[in-house]
């Protein structure tokens, strides 16, 4: 078990008296050396915590701890953690080197020292020859480098980044997602990552936490939350999902048969499941749900008829929106060129492999 570099303990936060919690009873632990990500939609309080450990935030309760020490009520510029900011946040009067050099600066470090650190930060994130430059003469991905150059320079325990590659485009978005985690692998410094993209989230995390009105619903590792969601909510926000409103037929321990609302009884794995009679979702990624022709010779027992509404085409991949015979819709993706679909209207057989269907209780459904 790796050691734990930060703790929170009980931590909530409100704004004004009476006012809601934007953070609430929030218990978590970070490991040295592990990429954290906090992943939720706007105002579920990631944003919010990360603020806390930097300290530009004080916990209404609780205790924040950071190699043991209670920081809750320590100003920032005492906890010596690196921030990486969403605006870069440069100087632009100082040039590159001057910019990276100034947390030394500040910590009184010496010229020689100062320079040979500011010239290795650089080569870190592959600005070797940019030194001299200004910020506005550079790229937003090369501004973005520095920042994070500039927050890694004087060897912080921790290295918080709030959404730092928000303003990038697609490509340069995720070629700085690659360049994090190859920094993160190769020197092993610990980082809370925070972002509302979740693929960014997949791609850059060792363990991403799930925040939804101030509360963490899952924390796990990428693989383990795509697959084994632990409630519907996540299920529902981390990658695309199917979720299909039934009911509990019956339970043998951690399997149920559902029957669907638009009709077939299904197989899935209880996860926060009711027992018989009580409402449920079922999820089903759409890349785990295969098609194939109206006889369903290739899909076995377990195939459902199904209508072919519609086919787009995405390059890499084709998206398929079906639906049951008797009601409701799923999506599906498979590989571009792989084999041959019906024409919209025409019929179509569906079916997914044992294990990929998780049932969760269906809080806001009555039955």
């Amino acid at each position: 078990m790796a050691e734990t570099l930060v703790r929170f303990e009980g931590v909530r936060k409100t704004y004004g008296a009476g006012g809601p919690a934007a953070v609430q009873s929030l218990d978590l632990d970070i490991a040295r050396g592990e990429l954290l990500t906090l992943l939720g939609p706007s105002g579920s309080g990631k944003t919010t915590t990360l603020m806390m450990l930097a300290g530009f935030e004080t916990p209404t309760e609780g205790r924040i701890l950071l190699e043991g020490r209670d920081i809750a009520h320590t100003a920032p510029h005492r906890r010596g953690i690196g921030v990486v900011f969403q605006s870069y946040a440069l100087f632009p009067h100082m040039t590159v080197a001057e910019n990276v050099a100034f947390p030394l600066s500040v910590r009184g470090v010496g010229r020689a020292e100062r320079d040979d650190r500011t010239r290795r930060a650089l080569a870190m994130v592959r600005l070797d020859g940019f030194a001299d430059r200004r910020p506005v003469q550079l790229s937003g991905g090369q501004q973005q480098r520095v920042a994070l150059a500039r927050a890694m320079v004087f060897e912080p325990p921790i290295v918080l980044l709030d959404e730092p590659l928000g303003a990038l485009d697609k490509a340069l978005r995720e070629e700085m997602q690659l360049e994090i985690r190859h920094i993160h692998q190769r020197l092993g410094v610990t980082m809370m990552y925070v972002t509302h993209d979740q693929a960014e989230a997949l791609t850059l995390s060792d363990r991403i936490a799930v925040f939804e009105g101030g509360r963490i619903r899952q924390c796990a590792d990428p693989t383990m939350l795509y697959d084994r969601p632990a409630d519907a909510f996540v299920a529902g926000f981390v990658g695309e999902n199917n979720l299909l409103p039934g009911i509990v037929a019956s339970r043998d321990g951690d399997e149920v048969s559902v029957r669907l609302r638009c009709g077939p009884v299904v197989t899935a794995q209880a996860a926060d499941c009711g027992g018989t009679g009580e409402a449920c979702l079922v999820a089903i990624r759409p890349e785990r749900i295969a098609v194939a022709d109206a006889d369903a010779s290739d899909l076995g027992e377990r195939a459902q008829p199904a209508t072919l509404l519609e086919a787009i085409f995405l390059g890499d991949h084709v998206r398929l929106r079906l639906a049951f015979d008797e009601g409701g819709e799923v999506l599906s993706k498979r590989p571009a060129g792989i084999g041959r679909l019906p024409a919209p209207g025409g019929p179509i057989s569906i079916a997914w492999p044992e294990g990929a269907a998780v049932a969760f209780r269906d809080a806001s459904t009555k039955v």
